[in-house]
C-alpha cells in the first residue's frame, strides 16, 4: 500500500514540475480527471491508465526498464530460468 501511494506522489510531482494541470493530463491519457487523482492520490487503478499517465509524462519507458528482471544482478544469474517451459501434464 505504501509503494503505491509513493507512485501516486511521484507521478503527481513529475506532472506539476512539467506544468501540467490533472485536466490537461486526464485528457491526453483518456482517462477522467477522477481517475487521475486516484491514481495520484495512490488509490488503486489499472495498469493501463497508469501506464498511459505514464506515457503522457514521458515516464513510460523507465517504469518498463525499471522492471526489466535482467537489469539486476539477481535477474542477470537467474535468465536462464525465462527459457523454461512448462513440463508437460500427466495422463
Amino acid at each position: 500500500m505504501l509503494e503505491t501511494v509513493r507512485l501516486g506522489a511521484n507521478l503527481k510531482a513529475r506532472r506539476i514540475i512539467l506544468g501540467l494541470p490533472q485536466e490537461l493530463v486526464a485528457e491526453r491519457a483518456n482517462i477522467s480527471r477522477a481517475t487521475l487523482m486516484r491514481l495520484e492520490a495512490g488509490e488503486g487503478g489499472k495498469v493501463e491508465h497508469l501506464m498511459t499517465v505514464a506515457s503522457v509524462l514521458g515516464i513510460a519507458e523507465d517504469i518498463i526498464q525499471a522492471t526489466d528482471p535482467l537489469n539486476s544482478d539477481l535477474g542477470r544469474a537467474r535468465a536462464h530460468l525465462l527459457n523454461r517451459q512448462r513440463a508437460p501434464r500427466r495422463t
